[in-house]
């Protein structure tokens, strides 16, 4: 037997996962991460506990698969993009590391917008500076924690620093390394330009060797083997962005389809051949596919905010639920769908980690009166998501000469089949999700996969490996009335931009 694992680190969960060679997921192993607040609008992660979480949930998912450790034949590693990870030179942390979404370096981002540098940014990274970005964040360090900043002696994205907690190898993989606004697109390589237009230019040095995705970074080292099961010498391959693992996985090898992941963050991308220049989308970044750019649409305002109204507003309800051995979630797709859309809800602006809107927005909800029960609220925040979304949707349909045939949907909206549906019918566009409940861990096989030798190509890989999910029909009737939502939650937006002026 031929196995592959995909190990993936998202904002919220850490898992390890087990694939056939024919893409079938075997078995599983997670846990939740912890994020530390220290300060408001701070998010971080203990970097020597993050190493023993992987270490753990490697080694369940081998105890519990019973797979013979020779049968791996690859490991794949994904994560959340931005954020920043930092060790000295002898490989000790620094400091926490930092999530993407932290916001504490925001101020910096709007700077830079204002004296010109963002500009000159541009021409260069092919991206406008985001405040969650490992640039902005080492300025911040610079700033405000000069002692840690004169560490630094090894600057990581979340999955490469899992990974070398597995090899014990540094590399920077092109994907991550290409959102982190330290990378010329064009060159694919560290700009030292880039890096004195940031006020960082001694932090080239440690910025690791650039790999692509599907190259073989190392093997698994003694101590990892030892701590989680797996064989000393394992191939791990560089890995993806966790957006564009879910993108492999969700079968994007052109730009008729858009990917949309709704997770932590609402990503929305496409791939094309050459990069957006004209100013008119934030983003571009090099995907996994060698020769294609991703151009892409992002902000922090996806369906992570449905974890704040379980754990904040529903912890009796969930905790009641998880007793009888029913889920939460099913309990509120069965809420939602007891709500036609003509029925009026409140306007809730996802917004609870950061905005794609106004950089000081807040999450919230207008329109509450005394009728309003948590099961509106909850087909509130489901209608919010999908309309931030959709603001980063229409910013891409506008760099591109023809609209996709289809949305390919992965993230925790695309388990709920009546949140896939409000997609479909407020987008106006077939919906297509895929079997496999963990698209960042199965793209991860399937580079792993591909890396090994098992599959020619990649999308024979990708096709072999990944079966087709739902496909969702818009409903044209519903199409008036979601943009009459919609309407809505853009004029709720813009009428608040003089109080988000406020916050500081």
């Amino acid at each position: 037997m031929r196995y592959y694992i995909g190990l993936d680190n998202g904002g919220t969960t850490t898992k390890a996962v087990l694939f056939s060679e024919d893409g079938r997921q075997l078995c599983e192993a997670s846990e939740a991460t912890e994020a530390l607040r220290p300060a408001p609008g701070f998010a971080e992660r203990d970097i020597g506990s993050m190493k023993e979480a992987n270490f753990r949930v490697l080694r369940e998912l081998m105890d519990r698969s019973g797979a013979d450790p020779r049968d791996i034949r690859g490991i794949g590693v994904c994560g959340h993009g931005k954020g920043l990870y930092v060790l000295d030179a002898d490989g000790r942390p620094v400091r926490n590391g930092i999530l993407s979404s932290d916001g504490r370096a925001l101020d910096i981002e709007l700077g830079w917008e204002r004296d010109g540098t963002a500009d000159r940014v541009f021409d260069i990274a092919l991206q406008r500076p985001i405040a969650c970005q490992p640039a902005a964040l080492l300025a911040w360090l610079r700033d405000n924690e000069p002692e840690s900043y004169s560490r630094i002696g090894m600057i990581f994205a979340c999955k490469d620093l899992v990974r070398y907690f597995l090899t014990g190898e540094a590399f920077a993989e092109i994907t991550d390394a290409s959102g982190s606004g330290l990378l010329d697109l064009r060159t694919a390589g560290f700009s030292p330009e880039l890096l004195e237009l940031y006020g960082i230019p001694e932090m080239l040095p440690a910025l690791p060797p650039v790999r692509g995705s599907f190259d073989v970074c190392g093997g698994v080292a003694r101590e990892a083997a030892e701590r989680t099961g797996l064989a000393e010498g394992t191939p791990v391959i560089g890995g993806m962005f966790d957006i564009d693992s879910c993108a492999l996985a969700s079968g994007v090898f052109s730009s008729d389809e858009l990917c949309v992941i709704a997770g932590t963050w609402a990503i929305n991308e496409y791939i094309r051949e050459d990069p957006v220049t004209d100013g008119s989308v934030r983003l571009n970044s090099l995907y996994c596919l060698p020769g294609r750019y991703l151009i892409e649409e992002s902000s922090p305002t996806s369906a992570g905010n449905l974890e704040w109204l379980i754990s904040e507003i529903l912890p009796e309800l969930r905790d009641a639920e998880a007793a009888r051995g029913g889920s939460i979630y099913g309990l509120l797709n069965e809420w939602v769908s007891g709500f036609a859309p003509t029925e009026e809800v409140p306007v809730f602006l996802p917004f609870l980690m950061g905005s794609n809107m106004h950089p000081r927005a807040k999450g919230c909800l207008v329109g509450l009166d005394m009728g309003t029960g948590r099961d509106r609220i909850a087909r509130a925040v489901y209608e919010g998501v999908v309309f931030s979304h959709r603001y980063h949707i229409e910013k891409l349909l506008a760099s591109r000469q023809e609209p996709p045939s289809l949305i390919r949907l992965s993230g925790g909206a695309a388990k709920s089949t009546v949140w896939a549906q409000m997609f479909a019918d407020a987008l106006g566009m077939p919906v297509e999700t895929i079997e496999a409940g963990e698209a960042g861990a199965l793209g991860c096989a399937i580079g792993a996969a591909f890396a090994s030798g098992a599959y020619p190509s990649l999308e024979e890989a990708a096709r072999a490996m990944s079966a087709p999910g739902r496909r969702l029909e818009p409903d044209p009737a519903l199409r008036k009335i979601y943009d009459r939502e919609y309407a809505r939650y853009i004029a709720v937006s813009e009428a608040l931009g003089a109080a988000w002026d406020c916050f500081g």
